[in-house]
């Protein structure tokens, strides 16, 4: 039998976004590996998942990454799950995949939650082209990212922590101008989730005086072209009523 890895999405919060396709995918594969053992063991757990659990992360993804390969060349099926959302968007992931593909070892990704899309539909700020960020470099390289993405005319997307959420709209500030909209997401889909919409100037006062906690998803307008509002349009084109 050919081996496979099946890359799982696993909840940003909620227990309950959990599919029944992947709890499935998990029971069925002979090897999970997970970002760490101790967070996924608890969901594995949750959900009557009864697997051999190794741990394959940033740290040790090029050390692990030949014996998983030939395990699956081996015919087994594994699993790569991270510690919340879908792997490879802001965690261990492209690596396993791209070797796998390099090797002619089938992948197949399960759809699932992963925090920026639900952050980004409920900014209100326009979704219909948008750009997603991740983590910004801490240095190197910083200031001229985000000159780039002031520049952009398309909403875009960053994930920070809490301790530096202030930091950095301080920055988007100087780089998109006070009056640019945004929105800040924190804690999607957990019981204290919550969004908070406004100009970043706006966004610095408020985040000045209530101190956040959890995951972070900035959400930021693109820069307009004219003076003129940006209207979305209807994707499909409505008929006519016949004569």
């Amino acid at each position: 039998m050919a081996g496979k890895l099946f890359i799982v999405p696993t909840p940003v919060g909620n227990l309950a976004d959990m599919s029944p396709r992947a709890i499935q995918t998990l029971k069925d594969v002979s090897l999970i590996l997970a970002e760490d053992t101790r967070t996924s063991g608890i969901l594995l757990k949750h959900f009557g998942i009864d697997k051999t659990l190794t741990s394959h992360h940033k740290y040790n993804e090029h050390d692990t990454t030949s014996d998983i390969i030939r395990r699956i060349e081996d015919g087994e099926l594994i699993a790569l799950i991270s510690d919340a959302g879908t792997p490879g968007i802001s965690d261990p992931g492209f690596l396993l995949s791209r070797e796998c593909r390099r090797a002619g070892i089938e992948v197949e990704t399960l759809p699932g939650p992963t925090a920026f899309v639900p952050a980004l539909v409920n900014s209100g700020l326009p979704c219909d082209r948008f750009t997603f960020e991740g983590f910004l470099p801490q240095k190197k390289g910083r200031n001229s990212r985000l000159q780039q993405l002031a520049a952009d005319e398309r909403t875009f997307i960053i994930y920070e922590s809490p301790l530096r959420l202030v930091k950095t709209l301080e920055q988007l500030a100087e780089v998109c101008g006070q009056e640019r909209a945004a929105s800040v997401s924190r804690e999607i889909s957990k019981l204290h989730n919550s969004t908070v919409n406004g100009t970043l100037s706006e966004l610095i006062s408020h985040f000045r005086q209530n101190i956040p906690k959890g995951e972070i998803v900035i959400v930021v307008a693109g820069k307009e072209t004219s003076s003129e509002p940006r209207v979305h349009k209807n994707k499909y084109k409505q008929e006519d009523n016949p004569s």
